[in-house]
């Protein structure tokens, strides 16, 4: 069969999944052999494929594609997450454009729309994941809001809130006013901005005395219901005791006194608005403040806000600026740098709100997930250097705000019978609450009697339990499925989420099923551009992944993307590197077509050279099994795959290939093609989880094999003892045969003309590769002497001298002079070299790896000049 001249990707890949696809090889059942399991981080239903996504979901698949070829039930679950604020804002934009009000309808014909929407798009990035190759096990794909993932979730509410863990309650909590729903603190992100900071007078009541106040906020003037000063301060010792007027709405407040006052910021008064901020809050419940709410969900004034009611609060800030400034009690404005929280979603700036809301209650469930990590590495990170921002998350955790005043999402499964706070019951069905409240209250109630939370539950409320819930553990603890797969073993996420996903994973897995949610977490860097910058749409400097695997193929890219994915570190994305995976593509593939191409005879003799290359390229196959191994257990990818990349482009298609190659228009003898083709499907058994498709293509092309012989599960290489000597060896036996071609090119000698070879062996080498050397240089003959050749072009190996009889072709003074300006240069070289050893303070001063690097050049240097001067001798 004829190859094609050129790998064509295009012509590949969906030949090759496809076909894994009809042979089911992707899909786990449990079994008797070691399961090896990975979940897939959720990406949101609406999403699409990212470099994020993809750099993620190579290195699961890598996981998965080794743990299947080395005889393990490799499971690897896909799925999406609901995503309640990000699903339920582009819902909200889609309706707008077609002239609908979220508010207009109700919440079953907003769901409708939001199922819809949904069901449009919500595989996509699935799709899309099929052609990166990943071989996940479709037939398990899950949804956070599947029917069985739903109760699953209302279960665990409910048996929370049983054991006492959750509970509501009124709260200062993270208002997002573009969402219109409350946020926990770690979806709320603090940014550093250019602000004001503004001065204002308040008079003091019944006097023409006035107190000066700084404040970020002027606009919460209006929700002003005291002044707080430290009672240490004697600046304001004739304050106390007094009541002072807030400016524009003329209320009088008291003057409070409390510790809490920084003297240092601002002017040493703080004005207290205990509704929109958390510090004033905490303050006003221990002074007993009236508390007044001046904003509506959407961030625009109420009507506390008098005359600016329904206006956006950073309109009213300009505006109220100006009525200060008008009324004379605008003092000063000054630029002042603050830090601003914004939600992570939508980046609206949040607006602190009192709020009644659902919490978990975290001190006691964080403690088994703190144990299991810092002490007794249950779960392992990886880079390790996490541990310290898991231990500084944990250890710094406050009550979870699991409600959200969303629609789209898990409802709360809390059921109100009337208007008191503690009128309300919880039950996974209407009837069981309709139940639950009768014997509670002691009265009938009906199922109209009854309302239901009409909040939804944080989407991480949910995710947490993915790795149980994808095997219905939760529902049935003690279910096969559960009992087989859990806990998983790897986890490779990003470290942004390593508190919003993999901590609370981790909580789950204790509080729910007593162990870890799973073994080994490796934390991918973040995909940058070259320049560094985060790849944003914004920017414009993320490019489209599925172009890109159209362009350079999906293995392609997949190596381009790992090739620079240091461990852990951010990935600085070059497309040059996808090129450089889509020529090393190239390289496997004109390799086996130069294998494919050579004629085989059973007649003729297995030569010494293809012997000893034989028994060399094994025992480097071996080391670098040793190597991949140590890569693996730390979750080094990179480093796996450059060690593969080194060995099948160097070691194998330069070294190799080139000492067993036949001679021109001859045979191959039949016992060293059989090697070759074994090492060539040992290399593609290593090099599979990288670059499937075409890995798969070459082994099938190899020879016709069945279902059951397809590369995806075939065997992986079992490791064996390294013979190291056999390494040393070809690497002095490399650098003559590299100083034998240098030689030839710098003197202008054929290639094709065989020339005579003689070694002073000083070092007393191996001569175990003296064939190979014969072969690779195009010697006629290689003879060992006792001392050196005259007339004959020398160079060094170590202390050996190899020499070069010089032919009739030579210019000899043209090489006198260059040798000459050779050693002219390098003996200048020795003298500064000398000098810089010879000056005391220099070698007193300077650090011991820097004196051994310079001993190291004047040895060098020295070296160099001895051979250069027997070259000049011999001339």
């Amino acid at each position: 069969m004829s190859l094609a001249t050129k790998y064509s990707p295009q012509e590949v890949e969906g030949k090759w999944y496809k076909y894994w696809m009809e042979n089911n090889y992707f899909h786990s059942i449990p079994n008797k052999k070691e399961p090896y399991t990975i979940v897939i981080p959720p990406p949101n239903v609406t999403g699409v494929l990212h470099m994020g996504h993809m750099l993620n979901n190579t290195i699961q698949d890598v996981l998965i594609r080794r743990a299947r070829l080395k005889g393990k039930n490799a499971c690897w679950v896909p799925g999406t997450d609901h995503a309640s604020i990000a699903t339920e804002a582009k819902v909200v934009a889609k309706l707008k454009e077609q002239g609908i009000n979220k508010a207009d309808l109700t919440r079953d014909e907003f769901l409708k729309h939001a199922w819809d929407w949904t069901d449009e798009h919500g595989g996509i990035i699935l799709e899309q994941l099929k052609k990166l190759g990943a071989s996940c096990d479709w037939e398990r794909t899950k949804f956070t809001m599947d029917a069985d993932l739903s109760e699953a979730v209302s279960k665990v509410f409910i048996d929370l809130y049983n054991k006492g863990l959750i509970y509501r309650g009124y709260r200062m909590v993270n208002w997002d006013p573009e969402a219109k729903t409350t946020l926990s603190d770690e979806e709320v992100v603090f940014e550093e901005k250019q602000g004001n900071l503004y001065y204002v007078n308040y008079k003091i009541e019944g006097s023409d005395d006035v107190l000066t106040i700084a404040t970020t906020r002027p606009e919460t003037i209006l929700g002003d219901t005291a002044i707080c000063i430290n009672p240490t301060d004697e600046r304001f010792t004739h304050l106390k005791g007094k009541k002072a007027i807030v400016p524009i709405v003329n209320r009088v407040i008291p003057i409070i006194e409390d510790e809490y006052v920084d003297l240092e910021f601002g002017t040493g008064c703080l004005k207290v608005t205990p509704a929109h901020d958390q510090n004033d809050k905490v303050l006003g419940e221990k002074h007993n403040l009236e508390v007044i709410d001046i904003f509506n969900d959407d961030a625009s004034l109420n009507s506390n806000g008098l005359h600016y009611e329904g206006k956006d609060r950073f309109v009213v800030q300009k505006e109220i600026t100006k009525e200060l400034d008008e009324l004379g009690c605008l003092v000063k404005v000054e630029q002042h740098l603050h830090k601003v929280g914004t939600s992570e979603r939508t980046k609206a700036v949040i607006e602190p709100k009192i709020s009644a809301q659902w919490f978990l209650k975290m001190d006691t469930i964080v403690e088994p997930a703190l144990k299991a990590v810092l002490e007794d590495e249950e779960v392992k990170f990886f880079p390790k250097h996490y541990n310290s921002t898991y231990k500084h998350w944990l250890t710094n955790i406050r009550d979870w705000n699991i409600s959200r005043q969303l629609w789209w999402g898990h409802r709360i499964p809390a059921f109100f019978y009337g208007d008191g706070v503690e009128d309300y019951v919880i039950a996974e069905t209407i009837e069981e609450a309709v139940k639950l409240a009768s014997e509670k209250v002691g009265k009938e109630f009906k199922v109209e009697d009854l309302t239901q939370d009409p909040d939804a539950l944080d989407t991480w409320f949910s995710s947490w339990l993915w790795p149980i819930s994808v095997f219905d553990g939760i529902r049935k603890p003690n279910n096969e499925e559960i009992e087989y797969y859990y806990p998983t073993n790897d986890l490779v996420t990003g470290p942004d989420i390593i508190f919003f996903w993999v901590a609370r994973m981790i909580f789950a897995g204790y509080e729910f099923r007593n162990e870890k949610p799973f073994t080994n977490v490796y934390f991918t860097g973040i995909v940058r551009d070259s320049k560094g910058r985060k790849m944003s749409k914004s920017l414009g400097n993320s490019p489209d992944p599925i172009k890109l695997m159209e362009k350079y193929g999906a293995d392609g890219v997949r190596v381009g993307m790992l090739l620079c994915s240091a461990a852990g570190n951010d990935l600085l994305f070059d497309e040059e590197l996808c090129a450089q995976g889509r020529n090393f593509s190239n390289k496997i593939w004109n390799a086996f077509r130069l294998i494919k191409g050579w004629e085989v005879s059973e007649d003729i003799e297995q030569p010494k050279s293809a012997k000893i290359a034989i028994d060399w390229y094994q025992a480097k196959f071996q080391q670098t099994l040793v190597d991949l191994e140590k890569s693996f257990d730390q979750y080094r990818i990179s480093e796996a795959l450059m060690s593969i990349y080194k060995l099948v482009w160097d070691d194998f298609s330069s070294w190799f290939l080139e000492m067993v190659k036949p001679g021109y228009q001859q045979p191959i003898d039949a016992k060293t093609y059989k090697a070759v083709i074994s090492f060539l499907e040992d290399n593609l058994k290593i090099l599979h989880p990288f670059m499937p498709f075409l890995t798969e293509e070459i082994w099938q092309t190899i020879t016709e094999r069945t279902s059951e012989e397809a590369l995806i599960i075939a065997e992986y290489p079992k490791a064996i003892e390294v013979n190291e000597s056999l390494i040393e060896g070809f690497k002095v036996a490399s650098e003559v045969i590299s100083g034998i071609r240098t030689v030839r090119k710098d003197k202008n000698i054929s290639f094709k003309d065989q020339i005579e070879f003689s070694v002073l062996n000083n070092d007393k080498v191996s001569t175990d590769f003296d064939a190979v050397i014969e072969k690779l240089g195009n010697l006629s003959s290689l003879n060992y002497v006792e001392e050196k050749v005259d007339g004959a072009l020398s160079f060094r190996v170590k202390s050996n001298e190899y020499f070069i009889p010089m032919g009739d072709a030579i210019d000899v003074e043209a090489e006198k002079a260059k040798l000459e300006e050779e050693l002219k240069y390098n003996e200048g070289f020795l003298k500064s070299v000398q000098k810089k050893l010879s000056n005391e303070r220099f070698v007193n001063n300077a650090p011991e790896q820097v004196i051994a690097m310079e001993r190291k050049k004047e040895a060098d240097a020295l070296s160099k000049i001895e051979t250069i001067k027997a070259s000049l001798s011999s001339l």
